[in-house]
């Protein structure tokens, strides 16, 4: 009688432990559970639950228009001759202003895009006119068009005047494949020296809600890239490879 007496409690033990093993666990999911729904319900998820319109990932459409885009209709581009007015940009080693630079560059792109009817471009400006950084209106130019792209043009600077080259940057994921395109035309029909395509925060980039780009073409205080980029020949070349580029991405070659 002993012995089974012992025996008895030894499984009475035992079976006490796995109820209490059994309910620790049943707590600890239903404390997980519950923290995972606090989280979703309270809004700390909303960045997942949210979709980015600029995260290829989340709305891939957005990284590549042409297969939603209408048929018959043609591509908004927004082409942005970068400073103007009493923002003058850098100033080159010949005394030239980019601002002045940039929308000769601009109107190139405009023009031969002319031939082009699946696209139409949209200008931020079409003459020496100032243009708001704080109020953002270039951004706010090409979303309230709905544009399809967006490319902003300047002239690098730098104190060193033997630093030289093409570079385009970027912001959003979805413009990265855009800044590839656009960085290698450019140095293509340069000859630049080619130093890649970069992410960087500028407000034209990260507040357009379509891919946007933004083109350092050269450095305006290297003289001999200067003397290159203020030609019409070097002009004309870069305008059209930006045209090209911009086909190329819209797949309308």
């Amino acid at each position: 009688m002993i012995l089974i007496s012992r025996n008895y409690s030894i499984f009475g033990r035992r079976r006490e432990s796995m109820r209490r093993a059994v309910l620790s666990v049943a707590m600890l999911l239903s404390l997980v559970l519950f923290v995972l729904l606090y989280g979703t319900l309270s809004g700390e998820g909303a960045a997942s639950s949210k979709t980015d319109r600029n995260d290829p990932v989340m709305n891939p459409l957005n990284e590549n228009k042409t297969a939603s885009h209408p048929s018959g209709t043609p591509f908004k581009v927004v082409i942005d001759p970068g400073h103007g007015g009493k923002d003058r940009g850098a100033t080159g080693a010949s005394g030239n202003f980019e601002k002045e630079f940039t929308l000769q560059l601009a109107r190139k792109v405009e023009e031969l895009a002319k031939q082009e009817p699946r696209i139409q471009v949209y200008m931020t400006r079409t003459d020496d006119r100032f243009i708001s950084s704080v109020d953002r209106e270039r951004p706010k130019f090409a979303n309230d068009l709905d544009a399809d792209l967006f490319i902003s043009i300047h002239g690098n600077t730098y104190e060193d005047p033997g630093v030289s080259g093409t570079e385009t940057y970027y912001y959003h994921k979805n413009s990265l494949s855009l800044a590839d395109i656009m960085q290698r035309q450019v140095v293509q029909a340069s000859g630049f020296r080619d130093r890649g395509a970069k992410k960087q925060d500028y407000f034209v980039l990260k507040d357009t809600d379509m891919p946007a780009v933004l083109i350092e073409t050269g450095y305006a205080t290297n003289p001999q890239e200067e003397k290159a980029m203020l030609t019409e020949e070097v002009q004309s070349r870069i305008a059209a490879s930006i045209l090209e580029g911009i086909k190329e991405y819209l797949k309308l070659k």
